[in-house]
């Protein structure tokens, strides 16, 4: 334990795997090198010392230079001497550091990374390859112009362009190219045996999809033969395929590999395939005529095959690297980095049978607005996480728009993998800046079989059926309530939104009035909102069935905006039979909520030339007045242009009591469930009376709906109340008929 401990601490250092290694791999390196004699000088086919050296540089750095200068006197010194060793080690060394200190001037971070980085690949191959293998031959040429190897003839140095010169220098080239990243991974798996196993997965990992072990072993195979046909000595029987014309058929072979099978698996495997042609090349290059010229070109085709496919799997890598990363983001979420919904329809359509699981958390909205979208995205993930202990393999969590999530959980027990889900959902408590938060989370699910055709449709019925869960606190089953409800719910809901955009644009509503008597004397007319059906002689739609769908999908502030408008044109166009009328319009909490609101009525109330006094705004108190700061900053601009603000329905909201000290208005409205049940109910008389008692302290006038008969109007007069509204003073009707009631009334 200790001695590994020791090597892990210490194996980088100059003394230890730098100055070691390159001793033992110099000779095999050396082995490796293919040479012939031409025209009475030695030429070389592929030298890889210069590859094996550069890569220890680029691995250890400088660390790496007295393994170097002690690999090479082992070398040399017992074959040439110790002048020629010396010679060596200058040789090697001064291209080396020219070569790499240039690399590191223009690479400074990361230089030193896995071969196959495009961004790499330009400097790699002018520093380490090209500039590296000029200097190291224009050095082997001045040697032996100023006679330092004696064992050479100099008179190869009358032309720099002499053949040999040429075959020799592409030789170094294709041992630095090829050599340099083959030994690399040599070296770092030695000095590292665990990166074998990440040699290996990044191997698999670069491969196109689709490659199959067969495809692998064919193109082994035919790499095989043409090699064993090249590898066959020429003799009188021999064909053009066991001639050099075949090793240009090695080409294309490579480029297959380099294409499908990725960097590292085809760069390893040509160092190889090289290796072994140049080793054997007296076997395919015919030795009698032309002999010089056939080894040029076949060096020079060694040379271009290296680059070309060097480039070819470093390009191709590259590609499908960035197509795999692009297609993986296609299928997370970049913002919440979860599966979104184009990875929920894959893996439905991967599986034969799936179970899919809806959450809704409405309160997300509210929490989002009041503490910012960062919010949403922490509690979808820590969910996301805590979930993930109960899921199977396979089974994953996936972001949706908005405050939704899905889960697909595998068909298997899904029933009981529900049931756990639910109790996991409720057990988790979020935490933010410090506070806990529960917020509550709607449950549906259904099974789903392939194919899966209808999944943004499906999901839209199992959001309803959320909504349901959030009232039950329970998982509500699509299947087990039947999905025609849902889905006919749901078309019901599209087709009113249809019908009241139609309506907003072409001014398809009716404007009714209801008489408000007072008790002085005076009085006043609340507008009510019909909606016209479809076809002529329909029903009108009230503003029950058509509000809610209004408010869900934004249309409340545009249909409120249309109200305003017609009834201030109504009273402007007929303000001679109607002088000094007052009028009383319902706004919804949307319009009341936006901080324009108030200059629109001032606007509106200039155009038409009506007067505030004349227009009384009635608000809904309910829960989804949520921004009471806005509301009543609006409602006070409203007040101080002289209109009168009222609150509708008084009583049956979410903390009425409470929120009536937070909002200033003029008139409170009692509801008529209270109104109706008066003379018969204690509880609701009490209620009445706590709410007049309320509004003398606030000063505020007080209006009793739903007033149908003589004992109920005697009872609230009795409390003081200032108003009456219902049909013992006068039923809805069409606002223009108002002109003829107003004229008999005269």
């Amino acid at each position: 334990m200790y001695l590994a401990s020791w090597y892990k601490n210490y194996k980088n250092k100059w003394w230890a795997l730098p100055l070691v290694l390159p001793s033992l791999l110099l000779p095999i390196t050396s082995w490796c090198n293919a040479s012939t004699v031409m025209d009475g000088g030695r030429v070389f086919l592929v030298y890889m010392p210069l590859g094996l050296m550069t890569a220890f540089m680029l691995i250890f750095g400088g660390a790496a230079l007295p393994g170097i200068i002690l690999a090479l006197l082992i070398r040399y010194i017992p074959i040439k001497g110790e002048a020629t060793a010396l010679l060596a080690v200058i040789h090697f060394i001064v291209p080396i550091m020219i070569s790499w200190g240039g690399y590191h001037i223009f690479v400074p971070r990361r230089g030193s990374v896995m071969f196959g980085v495009i961004k790499l690949t330009a400097q790699r191959m002018l520093w380490l390859v090209l500039v590296n293998a000029v200097i190291f031959l224009v050095i082997y040429q001045i040697g032996i112009f100023f006679g330092w190897y004696k064992d050479v003839d100099n008179s190869s140095m009358e032309s720099p362009l002499h053949a040999r010169t040429l075959i020799n220098f592409q030789a170094v080239l294709i041992g630095c190219l090829t050599g340099m990243p083959f030994f690399y991974t040599v070296i770092r798996m030695v000095r590292n045996p665990n990166f074998i196993f990440a040699f290996w997965s990044r191997m698999k990992k670069q491969m196109q999809s689709g490659v199959s072990k067969s495809e692998i072993a064919l193109w082994a195979v035919i790499v095989a033969v043409l090699v064993s046909l090249l590898l066959v000595p020429i003799n009188d029987s021999s064909t053009i395929f066991t001639t050099d014309y075949t090793l240009t058929l090695i080409l294309p072979l490579m480029l297959w590999g380099a294409m499908r099978f990725g960097f590292l698996f085809i760069t390893t495997a040509w160092t190889l395939i090289l290796t072994i042609l140049c080793s054997g090349f007296q076997n395919y290059l015919p030795p009698y005529m032309g002999f010089q010229l056939h080894l040029a070109i076949a060096s020079s085709c060694y040379a271009v095959f290296s680059i070309t496919i060097y480039l070819m799997a470093v390009v191709t890598t590259r590609q499908r690297l960035l197509h795999n990363k692009a297609r993986r983001v296609a299928f997370i979420d970049p913002i919440v980095q979860m599966p979104n919904l184009r990875a929920l329809n894959r893996d439905l359509s991967s599986a034969p049978c799936s179970a899919l699981a809806f959450l809704r958390v409405p309160e997300l909205e509210l929490l989002g607005r009041n503490y910012g979208v960062q919010l949403r995205i922490q509690y979808k993930q820590q969910l996301n996480a805590y979930l993930q202990p109960i899921l199977s393999t396979g089974e994953q969590v996936y972001n949706l728009s908005g405050h939704e999530l899905a889960v697909r959980l595998n068909y298997d027990s899904y029933h009981e993998r529900i049931e756990a889900l639910d109790h996991r959902v409720k057990q988790f408590r979020f935490i933010w800046d410090g506070m806990p938060m529960q917020p509550q989370v709607g449950i549906s699910y259904c099974y789903i079989r392939q194919p899966v055709t209808h999944i943004y449709f499906l999901l839209g019925e199992l959001s309803t059926m959320a909504d349901l869960s959030l009232s039950t606190s329970m998982p509500e089953s699509l299947q087990q309530h039947g999905s025609n409800h849902v889905q006919n719910a749901v078309r019901n809901k599209v087709a009113m939104m249809n019908r009241l955009q139609v309506a907003i644009d072409s001014g398809n509503f009716v404007l009714m009035a209801q008489r408000i008597e007072g008790i002085r004397g005076d009085s006043y007319y609340e507008i009510l909102l019909r909606m016209k059906g479809d076809n002529e002689g329909d029903n009108l739609f009230l503003p029950d069935d058509f509000l809610p769908v209004a408010h869900e999908f934004g249309l409340s502030s545009k249909i409120d905006k249309w109200v305003l408008e017609a009834t201030l044109k109504f009273m402007d166009k007929h303000r001679d039979q109607l002088p000094g009328s007052r009028f009383s319009i319902n706004f919804t909490p949307a319009s009341v909520g936006r901080f324009q609101f108030a200059g629109e009525v001032r606007n509106l109330l200039k155009h038409y030339r009506i007067e505030p006094w004349q227009l009384i705004f009635e608000v809904t108190e309910s829960n989804s007045l949520t921004n009471i700061e806005q509301a009543n900053a609006t409602l006070t601009a409203l007040q101080n242009m002289g209109c009168r603000i009222a609150i509708d329905d008084f009583g049956t909201g979410y903390a009425s009591y409470a929120r009536l000290k937070d909002i200033n208005a003029d008139i409170l409205k009692i509801d008529g469930s209270f109104i109706r049940n008066i003379l018969t109910s204690s509880l609701d008389y009490q209620i009445v009376e706590s709410i007049c008692q309320l509004a003398r302290m606030k000063k505020m006038q007080l209006v009793a709906e739903y007033v149908e008969n003589d004992a109920v109007k005697a009872a609230v007069q009795s409390l003081g109340i200032d108003y009456i509204q219902g049909y013992l003073i006068g039923r809805p009707l069409l606002l223009e008929k108002l002109l003829v009631h107003r004229s008999n009334e005269t």
